[in-house]
């Protein structure tokens, strides 16, 4: 299994320790596997978010409103942001939450604006009332950069865009994010920061419309999985991998002016790029499910090729990621057959983030 070593003993407990972080998207996915981190490095955990909106959900499964302060709140909704937050007072923010499927933004754009966007700037706005923040950290994605499909690999300073209304709306966000913080957050010595994940895949995402979910719900249902486009190419990352970088970054904007005000975080500079369908292949493989079936969607608005470069984090944070794309999957794989046969996702989530921290 290809394994890495990167620099997660940069994160350090004694840091995070008794520290108050506000959660956004506590509910998600990677908001979950944060949850479940930070709260095992001793930071008191506020999450606020909707209410998941899958069955079954990470959340649930791990129960992680046990783990955390859980406030059930929209973003969308300003005053009901500002009313949550009044009387708590936080020292780091980690703002997940978002609309985060590109098929669901295609079919609903305006609420993917208002919750990618304007939920972003109502959280940023309530934040403005905090006396004691050390940073701000505002995770966009890979894909918000103007991708003209080259395969030329995304740097931070690259100009932004959207030809989706995803990809639009978070590239707004980033825009948003900026303006805050050149306006508000800097000038308090709040540093406000984006970070760009890649395509996040590992146990306990069970979404519509995602490649890892499709192929385990395909899986257990004895169905062959469906892919659209097996040749496009994807910046592939164990949630793992992400979630360290992130918290490796907060950090740093915590205790280091210099640290830059944006980041990509994706596979280990100069990988081997690795296709949908090679992925899935790898998935179906694992799990013993049925080939995968080609359908394709000529109507698709998703880009072919998307590549970012990580190379900064690792020059100026000193991370990399650890896992590549086949050991990615191995672990998320594993996860879900461990869960399958009935262990307890909390504990998987838990011996998986030891043993990552435990190999630095």
């Amino acid at each position: 299994m290809g394994v890495g070593r990167g620099a997660v003993a940069a994160l350090d407990p004694g840091f995070w320790c008794g520290k108050r972080v506000l959660l956004t998207g506590h509910t998600g996915f990677k908001g979950s596997w944060a949850a479940i981190w930070l709260q095992g490095l001793g930071a008191k955990v506020t999450g606020l978010a909707l209410a998941p909106d899958q069955t079954p959900s990470l959340f649930e499964l791990a129960a992680v409103g046990t783990l955390a302060e859980s406030l059930i709140v929209d973003l969308r909704d300003a005053a009901a942001v500002e009313a949550a937050l009044v009387g708590r007072q936080f020292d780091l923010v980690l703002h997940m939450a978002a609309q985060p499927i590109v098929r669901t933004a295609i079919a609903d754009p305006v609420a993917t604006f208002a919750s990618n966007v304007m939920g972003s700037v109502h959280l940023l706005q309530a934040l403005r009332a905090q006396p004691g923040l050390k940073a701000v950290l505002a995770i966009t994605s890979d894909k918000v950069y103007a991708n003209a499909e080259t395969g030329r690999a995304f740097a931070e300073g690259d100009a932004l865009g959207g030809k989706d209304p995803y990809s639009a709306s978070k590239a707004a966000t980033e825009i948003a994010v900026q303006s805050f913080a050149k306006s508000y957050f800097e000038p308090a010595g709040v540093p406000l920061a984006t970070a760009r994940g890649g395509n996040v895949i590992g146990g306990g995402d069970f979404s519509a419309d995602r490649i890892v979910a499709d192929i385990v719900r395909a899986a257990r249902g004895q169905q062959p999985v469906v892919l659209r486009h097996p040749e496009a190419t994807r910046p592939w990352q164990h949630v793992l991998d992400c979630v360290a970088g992130y918290l490796v970054y907060l950090e740093a904007l915590a205790t280091d002016p210099a640290t830059p005000r944006a980041m990509n975080f994706g596979p280990k500079p100069g990988g081997r790029e690795v296709t949908v369908g090679e992925l899935a292949t790898l998935g179906v493989e694992a799990l013993g499910a049925q080939a995968w079936r080609h359908e394709p969607d000529p109507k698709s608005l998703e880009a072919k090729s998307l590549a970012i470069d990580a190379s900064l984090a690792k020059r100026t944070l000193a991370f990399e990621s650890r896992y590549d794309a086949s050991a990615a999957v191995a672990l998320t794989m594993d996860w879900y057959r461990r869960q399958a046969n009935g262990e307890d996702a909390l504990g998987l989530c838990r011996t998986q983030i030891a043993d990552y921290e435990g190999a630095a």
